[in-house]
């Protein structure tokens, strides 16, 4: 029997009342979340050197088994590879317990230059169709930047505008287009409402990045709620056992929000054996996890 929140409240202080449960026992204690998200792994700095059998290899390993692969990096998932080759990296990851989740892309939609916008779009499509024969659920995207020259709204238009053609265009082959919260100014938080704003398409999401303006102005959970609505599949995080990003608030936003995604480890450090600090990167997780 499903009870809600109300009638739950009520029982729990009748309960109370006649000293069937402990004192010690609060609703939000009861309440607490389930977090039905995972850890997952980027390319971006820790993988840049391996091929996609090592990845496999090393997120096995780590008890990790989600990974968006960077492209232009040695694993050479590229829109070039032909069909017999997108199809023995689709094998490769099927036939292990690693999901592909997608690829990470430096496309971009800025360009005050229409030739170099039409190029950059026509590419993130490339890519698209490589996520799905891969067996990918989507693509990053990046903003990525605003310019002198151009007024800031204008940017923010012919981003959001060229978010809804390939979000639309992506969603034909089940694949999910997500813009990083990131690049020096639109990367603010109030710049990226307004890009998905002008996006207006249900398949166009954001990939939240944890940067240090997600603590500008009324600080982290303005901003948070300024977006979350724009959720896509995957968020990126550094290492978790930072001290200069509040970690475990969003973590724990992300289970009140019911969040089902990918938090996908996207670290920024160089250590030595990168495969010991996933180890270490996956225990903070699962104690993080535990203690909000």
């Amino acid at each position: 029997m499903l009870l809600d929140r109300k009638t739950f409240l009520k029982d729990l202080s009748l309960l109370a009342g006649v000293g069937l449960i402990s004192g010690g026992v609060s609703a939000d204690t009861i309440f607490r979340f389930r977090a039905n998200f995972q850890l997952g792994f980027v390319t971006y700095l820790w993988g840049k050197d391996w091929d996609v059998k090592t990845i496999i290899k090393n997120c096995t390993a780590t008890n990790i088994h989600g990974v968006e692969l960077r492209v232009e990096h040695a694993h050479k998932v590229m829109a070039e590879l032909t069909a017999r080759e997108r199809a023995e990296v689709k094998k490769r990851f099927g036939d292990s317990p690693v999901k592909i989740i997608g690829l990470g892309t430096n496309q971009q939609y800025d360009y005050p230059d229409a030739g170099k916008l039409k190029s950059s779009m026509e590419r993130t499509k490339e890519f698209i169709r490589l996520s799905a024969d891969v067996g990918g659920s989507g693509v990053k995207v990046k903003p990525n930047a605003l310019h002198k020259e151009v007024a800031v709204e204008k940017t923010l238009e012919q981003i959001g505008q060229s978010l809804h053609e390939l979000a639309e265009y992506a969603a034909g082959l089940g694949q999910q287009l997500r813009l990083e919260v990131h690049g020096e100014e639109t990367q603010e938080l109030p710049n990226i409402k307004k890009i998905m704003e002008y996006a207006n398409h249900p398949n166009a999401r954001i990939c939240w990045n944890c940067n240090p303006q997600d603590l500008n102005g009324q600080g982290f959970q303005s901003n948070f709620d300024l977006v979350k609505q724009y959720f896509g599949d995957t968020i990126h995080v550094r290492e978790l056992d930072r001290t200069d990003y509040p970690y475990k608030e969003l973590l724990s936003n992300l289970g009140k929000m019911d969040y089902k995604g990918w938090v996908l480890l996207e670290c920024h450090t160089n250590p030595e054996d990168k495969v010991k600090s996933m180890m270490e990167q996956r225990k903070v997780f699962d104690r993080m996890i535990a203690e909000v």
